[in-house]
C-alpha cells in the first residue's frame, strides 16, 4: 500500500473542516439509562438489603410489513417500540432473589414505554420499574431464604456469575426501505399461487426491521448492539384426497433489504414450493419405517439446529422446584446434560458455533454479532471435537461444571435471566463421500436388510412453517422433532418416490451417534430463533448426512373434509 501525503494545507482545511463538524447528538436513551442506573444503585432502605447489581436492556425495533394473497394486499404497517427489561438484584453473586421456583422477583419487563427521547420521561418510566422489580427482588430473596431453610442443597451453586464491563456502542440504521415498491413486489409474488387452483390457502408476508438493544448495568458495561433483519415468507396449503393438509413454505432472508435475493429467484423458489405442495397432496400416504434415511442438504442442517443445536443449552433447574421449571412450567433438560467428555458424535465430527464469523464463501453470516444481551464479548466455541462433548453454550446464570458466561445469551429466558442460543453453528466432517454415494450407500444396507425401499429426507417443515411437532413430545420420550415436508422412498433401483403424512418416533441426540456417513457438501441455513416474542438471527452450516435405523411412523389423525363446493375460479 502506497503512503498517503498530505500537504501542510491541505491538512490546515482537514482539520478547520473537523473544528466546524457538528458535534455528534447526545443518546439521551443512553444518558437516562445511564443516570438511573447510578441513582438507583446508590439508593439504601432502612431495613432491607440493597441492591448489588442493576441493569437496564431496551430492545428498540423499527419494521415495516406487509401481507398479500393471491396479488391482494392484506395488511400493510409501521411500527415502532421499545421494550425494557429492568433487572435487580438483592443479596450477592452466590446467593440472591434469583434462580428460585418460588418466585423470580427483580425482574420487569415488556409493557408500554416511550419511543421519543425525552429524558425526563424516560428517567420517570425507569425509574418506576427499578422501584417496581426492587420491591419484587426483595420480597423473593426473603421467601426462598425461608423455603430453604430447612432443605439440603446436594449442589450449591452461585446464582449469577462475575463478568468484565464492556464498553461497546454500535450505531443503530434508520429503516429505508421503499413502502410502495416492496408492496407492489409482495402482491406479484402472492399472484404466483393463481397458478396453482388446487392450493387452498397462500400468503406472502415481507417484514424489514432496523433497531437493537441497549445494556447498561452497575458493573460498567454500556452497549448499544444493532440488529437489522429483511424476510420474505410464503406459505401455502392444500389437502390431499383423504383431506389431510398438506403445508408448504420457503423463507428468503437478508440483514437488509437492499440484499434480499432478486424477484426472480424468489418466483423460482416460491413455484417451487407451490409445485411441490401440488404433488405431495397426490402422494401417497407413508408407511411404518424403521432404517437408514438421508437428510440431505438443507434437511441436514435443520435437523442438526433442532436436535443438536437445541440441546447445547444446558438448563439450570430453580431451587425448590421439585423438577419443575421456571414460572411453574416445566424444565426441558438438555439430552447432553452430564455427558461433557463422551462421544455424542461420529469420531470424524467436530462441531464449532462462532457468531465472530461474519461471512462463509463470500455469502454474509445471519448468525453474527458483537455483544450478547448480557454484555459479554464472544469468542469461537468449540463444542464437539473428533465426536467429544466439550462444551455448552453458557450464558451469566451458572450451571453444574461451569460457572461464567461464553456470550452465548441471545434470548430472553423468564424475569431476571437470558437464554443461550446457537449462532453460527459449523458442523465440519473430516471423512465425507459424494452427496450421489450417500445414496449408493443407502441402497446397499436396504439391500444387505432385504428392506423394500431406504428413505430420503430433503425439507423439514422447521422453523419457519407448517404445523406444529406433536404436543407433549415425540411418541416414546424426547423434544419435539418437526415432521418431514419432502420425504422420499429410495428403491433398490434407485427410484425415488415422494410420500406424505410421516412423522419421526425417538428421534434425539443419542440417534446421532448412529450417523453413518456424511456429503462432501456444505447447506446454509437460516432461521428465526424465537422464544418470548423475540427472535435471534441464526445460522447452521453442514453437510448431507445418513443416520441408521430411524422409525418414522405414519400420522393417524383426523382429518378435515374437503370442500362441498368447487373453488370459484381465481381471476385478475
Amino acid at each position: 500500500m502506497r503512503p498517503l501525503l498530505i500537504s501542510a494545507a491541505a491538512l490546515g482545511a482537514a482539520l478547520l473542516v473537523c473544528a466546524q463538524a457538528p458535534a455528534p447528538t447526545p443518546d439521551l436513551l443512553l444518558r437516562a439509562m445511564r443516570d438511573e442506573v447510578g441513582r438507583s444503585a446508590k439508593v439504601t432502605v432502612s431495613g432491607l438489603a440493597a441492591p448489588y447489581f442493576i441493569e437496564y436492556l431496551v430492545d428498540e425495533e423499527d419494521t415495516f410489513s406487509v401481507t398479500a394473497s393471491l396479488g391482494g394486499v392484506i395488511s400493510r404497517r409501521h411500527d415502532r417500540f421499545r421494550s425494557p427489561q429492568i433487572q435487580v438484584r438483592v443479596g450477592d453473586y452466590q446467593f440472591d432473589n434469583t434462580n428460585f421456583a418460588g418466585g423470580f422477583g427483580g425482574g420487569r419487563g415488556g409493557g408500554s414505554f416511550p419511543v421519543e427521547n425525552s429524558y425526563p420521561v424516560l428517567r420517570r418510566y425507569f425509574w418506576l420499574q427499578t422501584d417496581a422489580a426492587y420491591k419484587a427482588a426483595v420480597e423473593a430473596l426473603s421467601r426462598k431464604r425461608a423455603a430453604l431453610r430447612n432443605v439440603t442443597q446436594n449442589d450449591q451453586l452461585n446464582d449469577f456469575a462475575h463478568a468484565a464491563p464492556v464498553h461497546y456502542l454500535g450505531d443503530f440504521q434508520r429503516l429505508s426501505i421503499d413502502d410502495d415498491d416492496w408492496t407492489n413486489r409482495v402482491r406479484s409474488l402472492s399472484a404466483v399461487f393463481t397458478q396453482f387452483p388446487a392450493i387452498t390457502f397462500s400468503v406472502v408476508d415481507l417484514e424489514a426491521s432496523t433497531g437493537g438493544f441497549y445494556l447498561l448495568n452497575t458493573e460498567g458495561t454500556e452497549v448499544r448492539e444493532p440488529e437489522n433483519v429483511t424476510f420474505l415468507r410464503a406459505r401455502a396449503t392444500a389437502q390431499a384426497p383423504d383431506g389431510m393438509n398438506i403445508t408448504d413454505g420457503v423463507t428468503f432472508h437478508a440483514l437488509d433489504a437492499a440484499r434480499m435475493p432478486s424477484d426472480a429467484e424468489m418466483v423460482r423458489g416460491i413455484t417451487a414450493m407451490a409445485q411441490n405442495i401440488v404433488a405431495l397432496a397426490a402422494a401417497p400416504k407413508g408407511e411404518d419405517y424403521t432404517g437408514p434415511v438421508i437428510f440431505e442438504g438443507q434437511a441436514s442442517a435443520q435437523i442438526l439446529a433442532e436436535v443438536l443445536g437445541r440441546n447445547l443449552v444446558p438448563v439450570r433447574r430453580p431451587l425448590g422446584g421439585g423438577g419443575g421449571g421456571r414460572g411453574g412450567a416445566a424444565v426441558a433438560a438438555s439430552e447432553l446434560e452430564g455427558r461433557i467428555g463422551a462421544r455424542v458424535l461420529p469420531d470424524f465430527f467436530d462441531v464449532v458455533d462462532d457468531p465472530t464469523q461474519k461471512e462463509w464463501h463470500g455469502r454474509p453470516l445471519f448468525g453474527s454479532y458483537d455483544v450478547d444481551r448480557e454484555g459479554v464479548v464472544p469468542k469461537p466455541l468449540r463444542l464437539i471435537e473428533k465426536g467429544v462433548l466439550k462444551g455448552f453454550l453458557l450464558t451469566r446464570e451458572p450451571v453444574k461444571g461451569f460457572e461464567g458466561s461464553n456470550g452465548r445469551a441471545r434470548l430472553p429466558s423468564g424475569p431476571g435471566n437470558s437464554g443461550a442460543a446457537i449462532s453460527n453453528l459449523f458442523v465440519g466432517s473430516s471423512d465425507t463421500m459424494p452427496v450421489a454415494d450417500l445414496k449408493k450407500k443407502l441402497v446397499a444396507l436396504i439391500q444387505a436388510r432385504s428392506k423394500p425401499y431406504g428413505i430420503l429426507v430433503r425439507k423439514l417443515d422447521f422453523p419457519a412453517v407448517g404445523a406444529p411437532a406433536p404436543a407433549g413430545g415425540q411418541p416414546n420420550g424426547g423434544r419435539p422433532v418437526s415432521m418431514p415436508i419432502q420425504i422420499y422412498r429410495v428403491y433398490p433401483d434407485g427410484r425415488e418416490e415422494q410420500v406424505r403424512g410421516l412423522r419421526f418416533r425417538g428421534l434425539n441426540v443419542r440417534s446421532l451417534k448412529d450417523i453413518l456417513a456424511a456429503g462432501d457438501d456444505s447447506q446454509v441455513f437460516e432461521f428465526l430463533n424465537s422464544q418470548r416474542g423475540f427472535s435471534a438471527e441464526t445460522c447452521v452450516v453442514a453437510p448431507s448426512i445418513l443416520i441408521d435405523d430411524l422409525e418414522l411412523y405414519s400420522a393417524e389423525e383426523e382429518q378435515p373434509k374437503l370442500p362441498i363446493v368447487p373453488p370459484p375460479e381465481i381471476t385478475r
